[in-house]
C-alpha cells in the first residue's frame, strides 16, 4: 500500500511503528502534529473550566442559597461523594478505552460521549433547588467528566513521542491554567445567578468533546487486533501495577498530596473571603476575579516555559518539587494575614506553583508508568491522584473549620500536605 501523508502524517498501516515502547499505529510520531496540540490545549480549557468554576464557585454558591446552615458540610460532603465515584470512572474509562475498537478510534467516543453526558448534568443541575438532585446531577457529572480526562490524557502517551512530550505536556498544563483561571472570573461574575453560569459551563464542557472530535479525530482502528471487552478485562483495569512501579508509587502519592493541599484551599475561597476574610458577596467577587487574573498571567508566564525548558534540561523532578513547596509557602499568607491582600499572595504564590507542575506533570506521570501497553489504565490511576485530592482536601478544611470554627488551621494543614508531596517526589529514579 503507498505511503499517505496527510493530517496525521500518516505512514501507510505499519502497526509496529512505535516510539519508546508506545503503539501508535498509524500516527507519525517524527514531528509534532500541531492540530493535536491545539485540540489538547482547546479540550483542557473547556473541560477543567466548568469543573473548577463550578466546584469551587457556582456550587457552593447554590448550595448557600439551598442550604446556608450546612453549606461548608455540604461542599465537603459532595467533594467527596464525587471524588470517589471519579476514583472507580477514571480507571474504568481509561480501561474502556484502551480496548475500544471504532470508527473514531480508541478515545475519540468516550471523549465526545463523556462530553455530552457531562453537559447535560450541568445543565439539569442549573434547573433544581434540591440538595439531593444537586449530588445526583453532580455524579452524574462527574460520570461525564472522567470518560473525557481518562481519555484526553491517554492520547499524550498514544500520539505523542518523548522527544515532545514535555512540550505538549505543557500546552495541556497552559489549558489547565486558562481554563481554571478564566473559570473563576466567570464564574465570580455569576454569583448572583449561579444557575446561569451553571448553563454556560454546561455548553462549554460539551464544546470541550466536540472540537476535540473535529480538530484531531484518531481515525478508525477497527481493523487492529485487541483484547475483547469482557468483565474480566474490566476488573483487571483494577489491578495496580506491581514490577518496576516504585516511581509509579511515588508520583502517585506526590500528585496525590499536591492536589489535597491545593484543594484545602481552592474549594473553599468563596467562604475563606466572606467567613474568614469578612468580605461581602460582592467584594468577594471581586477579589476572586483578581486572583484569578494573577493566576492567569503567572502561570502562564511560567507554565509556558517550564515544560520545553524541562525537555531542554532533560528534568522533571526539580520543577514538581519546587510547585509543592511554593504553593506551600503561598498558604502562609492568608493564614498570617487574614485580608484580601494575604489571599492575593496566596494566589501569586499558587499561580506560579501550579503553571509550573501542570506543564510537567504529565511528562513525569508517562514516564514513570510500568506498563506502557496498558497507558491509559495507570494513566487513569495516576489521575486517581487529582480525585483524591479533592475527597482530602475538603474533608480536612471541613472537619478543620468545625472543630476550631475558623479557618486558620486548614491553611496549616494544607502547607503539610503540600511539603509532603514534594518529599514524595524526591526519591524518583526513573526521571531526573
Amino acid at each position: 500500500m503507498a505511503t499517505e501523508r496527510g493530517l496525521f502524517n500518516a505512514v501507510g498501516e505499519d502497526p509496529e511503528l512505535t516510539t519508546s515502547n508506545v503503539v501508535v499505529g498509524r500516527t507519525s510520531l517524527s514531528r509534532l502534529n500541531w492540530r493535536l496540540v491545539i485540540a489538547l490545549l482547546l479540550g483542557a480549557v473547556l473541560w477543567i473550566g466548568p469543573y473548577i468554576g463550578s466546584i469551587g464557585i457556582l456550587l457552593p454558591a447554590l448550595l448557600q442559597e439551598i442550604a446556608p446552615d450546612d453549606k461548608v458540610a455540604l461542599v465537603g460532603a459532595v467533594g467527596v461523594i464525587g471524588a470517589v465515584l471519579a476514583l472507580v470512572a477514571n480507571i474504568v474509562f481509561g480501561a474502556l478505552s484502551d480496548v475500544t475498537r471504532s470508527r473514531m478510534g480508541r478515545r475519540g467516543p468516550w471523549i465526545l460521549g463523556g462530553a455530552v453526558v457531562g453537559a447535560v448534568a450541568l445543565f439539569g443541575m442549573s434547573t433544581t433547588m434540591s440538595v439531593p438532585l444537586v449530588f445526583a446531577w453532580w455524579c452524574l457529572y462527574i460520570l461525564g467528566l472522567n470518560a473525557i480526562v481518562a481519555s484526553m490524557v491517554a492520547v499524550i502517551s498514544d500520539r505523542v513521542s518523548v522527544k515532545y512530550r514535555g512540550t505538549v505536556s505543557a500546552v495541556y498544563g497552559v489549558g489547565f491554567i486558562v481554563g481554571s483561571a478564566l473559570s473563576q472570573i466567570v464564574g465570580a461574575s455569576f454569583l448572583e445567578n449561579a444557575s446561569a453560569g451553571l448553563i454556560l459551563f454546561a455548553l462549554c464542557t460539551l464544546a470541550s468533546g466536540v472540537q476535540f472530535i473535529l480538530i484531531a479525530p484518531e481515525g478508525s482502528n477497527r481493523g487492529e487486533a485487541g483484547e475483547r471487552l469482557t468483565a474480566r478485562r474490566v476488573l483487571a483495569s483494577f489491578a495496580l501495577p506491581r514490577r518496576g512501579a516504585r516511581d509509579f508509587y511515588l508520583a502517585l502519592a506526590g500528585k496525590f498530596l499536591l492536589q489535597a493541599g491545593g484543594y484545602a484551599i481552592t474549594n473553599y475561597q468563596l467562604y475563606i473571603l466572606t467567613d474568614y476574610i469578612g468580605l461581602d458577596a460582592s467584594a468577594a467577587g471581586g477579589i476572586i476575579s483578581i486572583a484569578a487574573v494573577i493566576t492567569l498571567v503567572t502561570g502562564l508566564v511560567f507554565g509556558v516555559g517550564s515544560g520545553p525548558l524541562s525537555d531542554r534540561l532533560g528534568r522533571r523532578k526539580p520543577f514538581v518539587i519546587a510547585s509543592a513547596l511554593l504553593i506551600a509557602i503561598g498558604a502562609v499568607f492568608p493564614a498570617v494575614a487574614p485580608f484580601a491582600w494575604g489571599y492575593i499572595l496566596f494566589a501569586v504564590c499558587s499561580g506560579i506553583g501550579n503553571g509550573v507542575f501542570s506543564s510537567v506533570d504529565q511528562a513525569l506521570n508517562i514516564e514513570v508508568l510500568p506498563d506502557k501497553e496498558n497507558a491509559a489504565k495507570d494513566l487513569g490511576l495516576l489521575n486517581v491522584a487529582n480525585t483524591g485530592g479533592q475527597i482530602i482536601g475538603p474533608v480536612v478544611t471541613s472537619f478543620l473549620v468545625v472543630a476550631t470554627g475558623g479557618y486558620q488551621a486548614s491553611f496549616a494543614a494544607a502547607g503539610v500536605l503540600l511539603v509532603g508531596a514534594a518529599l514524595c517526589f524526591v526519591p524518583i529514579r526513573k526521571v531526573r
